[in-house]
């Protein structure tokens, strides 16, 4: 793995680590939509298995910090991983968004209901995690489209390529 790429996972674990802080209150629920912004972002410039070390890092940093739950776990890592194979399929941002949405908000919250009944004693159904969960990802998904746009425009002129 290069070091460029070991760079690139850090900077992302970083922000995605501190972003969890801030959170958007939606219909009752708050949403973290960065993680889901960072899973997108990991997912087109460095593939999917970066993309799911990405997520487990911030999940576990956010995790050992107390400003995060073991939810963030199989949410964040499905994301991350469909996300990062709906990219390398398609080869378009908006399927890595797609893949987002999909792997966390439905994949990520069927898959929280065994661990939140395992580790948290809930008895919750499925449908109490997917709404959250998509609407989490879907904010995060489109926060994603317009940095990787942002970057897309934005590089070229940092790199002094601008007009080619």
């Amino acid at each position: 793995m290069s070091v460029k790429r070991l760079v690139a996972m850090g900077l992302l674990t970083a922000i995605g680590t501190l972003a969890g802080v801030f959170s958007i209150p939606v219909a009752g629920a708050m949403i973290f939509p960065v993680q889901h912004a960072i899973n997108v972002l990991a997912a087109v410039l460095l593939g999917p298995g970066p993309a799911v070390l990405v997520a487990f890092a911030v999940a576990l940093l956010r995790n050992l910090l107390g400003t995060g739950t073991v939810l963030a776990f199989p949410g964040g890592m499905i994301g991350a991983f469909v996300a990062g194979y709906a990219f390398r399929f398609f080869k378009r941002d908006y399927a890595a968004a797609v893949g987002e949405v999909f792997g966390t908000g439905i994949l990520g919250a069927l898959a929280a209901v065994p661990l939140a009944r395992l580790v948290l004693g809930s008895e919750a159904i499925a449908f109490v995690f997917v709404i959250p969960f998509a609407t989490s990802s879907l904010a995060g998904a489109v926060l994603g489209l317009v940095v990787l746009k942002g970057v897309a425009v934005a590089a070229p002129k940092q790199l002094g390529e601008e007009g080619k």
